[in-house]
């Protein structure tokens, strides 16, 4: 019943530049019709009292045709003024020039015409339609990005924000934007503009409509995505990776089991000379990584976290506590450097691990001297540096040797050898 509308030029261009625009932000057809026909849908609303439940609209965006017909119920010309809406109804006169076969109580649809509106209008329209594709975009960003967190992802360095780069900027193959912030920055990373780097997605934020995609090296999920990719046996699923610890830019522990006898998971993971691990070293800038044997026993798992130190004896105090003895010389090798080895270790266990001296040793011991007993002549923060790699007793230090002094604390050669020289006195 309604007149064949002629695609108007002003509509055209509308539809024709939004379809444009979406197809270059990627937005599906049929929610690019959708947020097209929202938005002419808005208009009427506007110009008819919030009601457009009578008007149709139809839209062609392959052609940039455009459809908009308001539907009205004819009515007597003699009808009551009160009774009479018009915007649903139309009087007979009227309608006869729409459809001159009508009759009352029949519908007929009236074309509206973009121009119909305003200019004012049309503008506003045109805002609108690049807001909401816009918006559509960073939802489909965050949809996108949400779905992939833990996910290995290579990207270009866009922008290096600060002296000590605060923040990274990337992009991705689309050209979406991604954030590596210092935290998740390994200590000895350092990033140029058009570098390709790899990283996990660590979080996705949708924040005040905008997309956030962080991005992490530091995290322990990053150490077994490079495993899953570089190490064949991990990739094919032969060997699984069954826990993983980092102190991210120092050490590292990952822990690894296989159902096939016939392989070493550790040795597989590691390969002749590191030559397999090599690749994710180099990635994590020489971070130390030690590879485990998982095993359901537990105190051997303990003694294997605990490597290279040697146990003597373990004993599982809770499900949370174990206490660990082993031999003096023995100690320092279990804290090591800056506790990181206790550290990881109680981490890939799940347990509180407490280091003592074995009692067979202390006999030996009763002689020995406690380095409390030399603050006068050691600074605190000397004898706390020196606890830090398991160093209690004077002879304990003389037994390190300088050598281990200089490789595993944070003295200097100078330092090291007056301490030394001090603690021999005590036992001359």
């Amino acid at each position: 019943m309604a007149k064949k509308q002629q695609p108007e030029k002003e509509s055209k261009q509308l539809i024709e530049s939004f379809a444009e625009f979406a197809k270059i932000k990627n937005i599906e057809s049929s929610l690019m019709i959708k947020l097209l026909e929202d938005v002419f849908r808005a208009m009427i609303r506007k110009k008819y009292d919030d009601d457009d439940s009578n008007f149709d609209v139809i839209i062609n965006t392959d052609g940039g045709e455009l459809e908009m017909r308001q539907n009205l119920i004819v009515v007597a010309d003699d009808v009551n003024v009160k009774a009479y809406d018009p915007h649903k109804q139309i009087k007979l006169a009227d309608a006869k020039k729409i459809d001159k076969d009508c009759e009352i109580g029949e519908e007929v649809a009236l074309d509206l015409h973009l121009e119909d509106f305003g200019r004012r209008a049309i503008l506003m329209a045109r805002q609108t339609l690049i807001q909401r594709a816009k918006d559509v975009e960073k939802l489909s960003i965050y949809q996108k990005y949400k779905d992939r967190e833990g996910e290995l992802i290579t990207v270009l360095i866009d922008q290096v924000v600060g002296k000590d780069a605060k923040e990274v900027y990337c992009k991705d193959e689309d050209s979406h934007d991604l954030v590596l912030p210092r935290l998740h920055q390994i200590p000895r990373d350092r990033f140029k503009k058009g570098d390709n780097i790899r990283a996990v997605i660590e979080k996705v934020d949708f924040i005040n409509g905008t997309p956030k995609i962080i991005l992490s090296r530091t995290s322990p999920v990053f150490l077994r995505r490079l495993f899953e990719t570089e190490i064949p046996e991990v990739i094919d699923g032969i060997i699984v990776i069954k826990n993983v610890v980092r102190e991210p830019g120092e050490r590292a522990k990952i822990s690894v089991e296989t159902y096939d006898d016939r392989i070493d998971p550790v040795g597989a993971c590691v390969g002749t000379k590191g030559s397999r691990i090599h690749s994710i070293v180099k990635e994590l800038n020489n971070e130390n990584i030690d590879v485990i044997n998982y095993t359901e026993n537990l105190e051997l798992y303990i003694s294997r976290a605990l490597s290279p130190a040697k146990i003597t004896s373990i004993i599982i105090e809770d499900k949370s506590r174990v206490s660990v003895y082993m031999k003096p010389d023995q100690v320092s090798w279990a804290i090591g450097r800056s506790g990181y080895n206790i550290r990881l270790a109680g981490k890939l266990v799940g347990m509180e691990i407490d280091v003592f001296r074995d009692d067979q040793e202390l006999d030996e011991e009763e002689e020995d001297v406690e380095l409390t007993e030399f603050s006068d002549e050691i600074e605190e923060w000397v004898i706390e540096e020196l606890r830090k790699v398991g160093l209690d007793t004077a002879k304990r230090v003389i037994e390190f040797g300088k050598d281990l002094l200089l490789k595993r604390t944070e003295l200097e050669e100078e330092q090291i050898d007056d301490i030394l020289e001090l603690l021999k006195k005590e036992f001359e």
